[in-house]
């Protein structure tokens, strides 16, 4: 069974990928574009020699981007469906398509909104080639720490459920997760190398541009792994059911 929702799950990654390709190219490579031209202009200005292109523009903006979005979705996909299995049937009595849902709401929340809020996505010509290991530190950490609170919220909201009851319980649990989610933001250093003069415009529209990316996949594997591994949970179901009704 596990193996089965590895496998739905990895094509509704490989689904995923193909949106968010297609996405990614219409709307982020301009940005990156952008960003580019303002890298070299900069240079250029500061008498700096070009660096050598050693991958073309168009192959990274197209078959690049194609192999670094399908692989990153299918495994995501795979992850989503081992996740699923874990959860399914343990955590709470919804459905194949209400838990899917749920994880990718969760996921979106814990993985991506929460360590961007503090640890933003940047175009190139946006940050310094030093701090680049300091600051994929914190941004790991960051999702770490998110998503080890969101379990813990997710166990604190089942034990205050039997004394609250359920809404209570999620209500206070949430809130919990909220306030130590706030006091880590304002702990963990803040990392600010955007230059003067560069386009808040691109910027915005980068970050933004890259949020609803990772929307697109959460909400296809949210809802197409749903829908996958619930036909085949049904299917499952109605294979143990047919020797005992033969049996009346």
């Amino acid at each position: 069974m596990v193996g089965n929702l590895l496998l739905r799950g990895m094509l509704a990654g490989l689904l995923g990928g193909i949106l968010v390709f297609v996405f990614a190219h219409v709307f982020g490579e301009p940005l990156v574009d952008a960003a580019i031209a303002f890298e070299e202009a900069s240079a250029q200005a500061a008498g700096e020699a070009a660096e050598p292109e050693i991958v073309s523009r168009a192959t990274q903006a197209g078959l690049g981007l194609f192999t670094g979005v399908m692989a990153y979705s299918i495994a995501v996909g795979g992850l989503f469906a081992l996740a699923f299995a874990f959860v399914h049937g343990r955590v709470s009595n919804l459905s194949a398509r209400g838990t899917s849902a749920v994880i990718a709401i969760f996921a979106y929340v814990a993985i991506v909104l929460v360590p961007a809020i503090k640890y933003p996505a940047n175009p190139p010509a946006v940050g310094n080639a030093d701090t680049i290991g300091v600051r994929t530190e914190l941004f790991f950490l960051m999702i770490v720490v998110s998503l080890a609170a969101l379990i813990a919220a997710v166990a604190l909201s089942r034990r205050l459920s039997e004394r609250f009851g359920l809404w209570n319980g999620a209500i206070i649990a949430g809130i919990a997760y909220l306030v130590f989610i706030v006091l880590v933001l304002y702990l963990l250093p803040p990392i600010n190398e955007v230059p003067e003069n560069f386009s808040a415009m691109v910027l915005w529209r980068f970050r933004t541009t890259t949020l609803a990316m990772h929307a697109i996949l959460c909400a296809t594997l949210g809802l197409g792994f749903g829908a996958l591994a619930e036909k085949r949970l049904a299917a499952k179901g109605g294979q143990r059911s047919r020797p005992a009704t033969a049996l009346h």
